[in-house]
């Protein structure tokens, strides 16, 4: 933006100066040569009082040799009687049209241009004085003129320069800060805020920002306590049930009940807890091989109460990610559950861990009736189950903050296959060609 500024300010400012000093030049050259003429007009008048008086060739040669231009060798006079004194330089018929005709003019010779003035003498006769004008003497000065023009146009030019680069800094200046403040509002810090500066449009965008950042915090608080009032209210139906499974006995299927209701509280504990926290978030690694075995040995209590064939593929080793634990564990069950929960029981799912690339793939398959629509699936608030739609929007959302993806296709058992993509380093600079190699890989990776 600051180069076009101060391009735009050249091109216009040249265009303004050479509009000024073309046609100023040449009134210049058109000066000179005017001055130098009036100069060779003087000096042929000045013979007249010489010529009025006398036609003798010697006196008249000695008047022209008195004159700046006779000195030099430029002046003729032609006599009424036919004789020239001096070196004439103009035919013979331009001297006989000119007496003629008892009219100055100009006639263009080798080497320049004569100035013929006509003098009429008494008894109705004429005499002819030339003054030969050299080209250089018609450019005089000129070049000098055209040189200092220039000059002038040239630190014209320069000044507006400098004057655009300092405007278009300041206004730079403060764009740039206004987009660092964006991306930094955009990546989760709703502290920051900019000092309005710059042009007046500028600053009233500064101010909006940083409204608009004020609102967004505010928007955000209020979400978070209304998730944890939500949450909160959950714990009177928890302690009922807890309450009533304490009642069970002492068989397995109370045990796993009451187990199942003190995950459920710390979920709710989590939930509200994160809602309500405001400072640094959990670190951002997570092993997904050693988070998949935790939560499929969770899951296989329920399987083999359904009857349910399962099994992990790919999480042998370490496996990390840059996302949250509790994230990504919550996605993995939204994924998980939407198994139990849109398909009968004894369906077999598959869930499996794939690395390439710097890209890690965590697939989950099953062998129920599929995704009719895989497209809306995927989209908030959306489910053709008649479930929330927000389990897959939560594994989407875990996905594309790595710069991943989720995508929702036919698996090969016959059912759905949830594939979610994580990039291992989200913060990924602008891709070279080189990297344009990497992320065509990444894709080919993703749609294979």
């Amino acid at each position: 933006m600051r180069r076009t500024i101060v391009l735009v300010a050249l091109a216009v400012t040249s265009m303004v100066a050479l509009a000024f000093l073309i046609p100023l030049g040449l009134m210049i050259k058109e000066m000179a040569r005017d001055q130098a003429m009036s100069d060779a007009e003087r000096q042929a008048v000045a013979l007249a009082p010489v010529l009025a008086t006398t036609t003798d060739h010697a006196l008249v040669g000695r008047a022209v040799a008195s004159t700046r231009a006779g000195q030099s060798g430029r002046v003729a006079v032609y006599l009424p009687d036919g004789g020239v004194v001096g070196s004439g330089r103009v035919g013979a018929g331009d001297v006989h049209l000119a007496m003629s005709d008892v009219r100055t003019s100009s006639v263009e010779v080798a080497g320049g241009t004569a100035f013929v003035q006509p003098i009429a003498l008494d008894g109705g006769r004429t005499a002819l004085a030339e003054v030969f004008v050299p080209a250089a003497d018609q450019t005089r000065g000129v070049l000098r003129a055209w040189l200092v023009l220039g000059a002038v146009g040239l630190v014209l030019v320069i000044g507006s320069l400098l004057v655009a680069d300092r405007l278009a800094a300041r206004v730079v200046r403060a764009t740039t800060r206004l987009a660092e403040a964006s991306s930094a509002l955009g990546a989760g810090d709703l502290s920051v805020r900019v000092h309005p500066s710059g042009p007046p449009e500028l600053v009233e965008a500064g101010r909006a920002f940083n409204t608009m950042a004020d609102r967004v915090r505010q928007l955000l608080a209020a979400e978070r306590e209304m998730a944890a009032d939500l949450s909160h209210r959950l714990r009177t139906p928890l302690t009922a049930l807890r309450l009533n499974a304490e009642a069970l006995g002492d068989d397995q299927a109370a045990e796993q009940t009451r187990v199942a209701i003190d995950r459920l509280e710390r979920e709710v504990d989590l939930v509200i807890t994160s809602a309500r926290r405001t400072g640094p978030r959990e670190e951002a690694d997570c092993d997904v091989a050693e988070l998949l075995r935790e939560r499929l040995g969770f899951w296989s209590a329920l399987a083999e109460d359904q009857q349910r064939p399962w099994s992990l593929r790919g999480a042998g080793g370490e496996v990390h990610v840059p996302v949250p634990r509790a994230e990504l564990a919550a996605s993995v069950d939204a994924v998980v559950g939407n198994v139990f929960r849109h398909t009968p029981e004894r369906t077999e799912f598959v869930v499996s861990v794939q690395q390439r690339d710097g890209v890690v793939g965590v697939i989950v398959e099953d062998a129920g009736p599929g995704v009719a629509e895989s497209s809306d699936a995927v989209q908030r608030g959306r489910s053709s189950a008649g479930s929330t739609g927000l389990g897959l929007d939560i594994a989407r959302r875990v996905a594309e903050s790595t710069g991943g993806r989720l995508a929702v296709d036919r698996s090969s058992l016959g059912g759905a296959r949830v594939c979610m993509w994580l990039w291992q380093r989200p913060a990924a600079p602008k891709p070279t060609r080189r990297r344009d190699r990497r992320r065509r890989t990444r894709e080919a990776f993703w749609l294979a």
